[in-house]
């Protein structure tokens, strides 16, 4: 295990198998992860473990039969390689999806409603009682959200700001889905970006998605209009957020993921009307130890020699 898991999924992965967990919390190092496919039959990796081509081009006959990634996104694995070095990967989906719909409407009310502004306010000592136009935000009823990206985790978040805030939902995707509920598929992102209050980013992480969200998304967004990220960091080019929020393109964005995490630019940190969270998630007890399951189910079936629940 490359990092600490919960005592639950450590407790169930050692009834099964020979553990070894990897007690500190940063990720594996290149010399590490090579190590590990040198030494390990299966291996449970998590964001920010680069197993790259390189890595596996460099232990040309692997022990390492299995990734069991903890987690949805697995850009951080190049997929094709390990399949080359016949290693099978596979990944946690479903138990991620409530989790982060939540932080995306955390995040949603706190840029909006100027939540983090407020207690920063607050706890400088600096709030002289309550007036008529103190710290006003925008109401997020009746409002539009763009989605990008509708999938498991998207359709979630559609769902909580449909049924719970009386919100209009817009997506883009790149297909047609079948919804149970109303929404409105937008032919390009451009198009969506232009036409929501909300802009709303739930694609996967990798190549075909990265600085999706750029300098032309940006400048299409309406003035009043907020980003919200909970996908991948690099999924927004973030030099163009900076320029944008100082330029007052849009007007605020909530954060909980960063092009280059765990470095957060001090001028996003600077800004007011940004709501960061330091990747947060699926930082609920609960649901990560229904990932850390998952990655045990999905090694015990390996090991028995029948299909891997969540292959990717």
């Amino acid at each position: 295990m490359a990092r600490p898991l919960p005592k639950r999924v450590q407790d169930a992965a050692r009834a099964q198998f020979d553990v070894t967990v990897r007690e500190i919390t940063t990720p594996l190092t290149g010399d590490e992860m090579r190590m590990a496919l040198s030494e390990f039959d299966g291996v449970v990796p998590t964001l920010g473990d680069m197993f790259t081509a390189e890595v596996f081009a460099d232990v040309p006959k692997p022990r390492c039969q299995v990734l069991a990634n903890f987690g949805v996104g697995y850009n951080h694995i190049d997929v094709a390689a390990a399949k080359a070095a016949g290693i099978a990967v596979s990944n946690t989906p479903g138990a991620v999806t409530d989790a982060t719909a939540d932080t995306a409407m955390c995040l949603m009310l706190m840029s909006a409603r100027r939540a983090g502004e407020g207690e920063r306010l607050l706890r400088a000592g600096q709030w002289e009682g309550w007036h008529p136009t103190q710290l006003l935000g925008m109401h997020l009823g009746g409002r539009t959200v763009g989605i990008v990206g509708m999938g498991r985790i998207g359709q979630a978040i559609a769902r909580r700001c449909s049924h719970g805030f009386g919100m209009r939902i817009a997506y883009h995707s790149r297909s047609p889905k079948e919804l149970d509920f109303e929404a409105e598929r937008k032919g390009s992102l451009l198009e969506l970006a232009a036409s929501v209050d909300v802009l709303v980013i739930a694609v996967p992480g990798g190549a075909e998605t990265h600085h999706l969200i750029n300098a032309e998304v940006l400048s299409a967004m309406q003035p009043h209009a907020h980003l919200v990220n909970i996908a991948r960091g690099n999924v927004v080019e973030e030099s163009a957020l900076i320029a944008a929020l100082q330029a007052g393109q849009i007007a605020g964005a909530g954060l909980d993921v960063y092009e280059f995490e765990p470095e957060v630019p001090k001028a996003l940190i600077a800004m007011e009307n940004v709501a960061l969270l330091p990747h947060l998630g699926t930082a609920a007890l609960e649901v990560r130890e229904d990932m850390g399951m998952m990655s045990v189910d999905n090694l015990k079936a390996f090991f028995a020699g029948t299909p891997l629940p969540n292959a990717v």
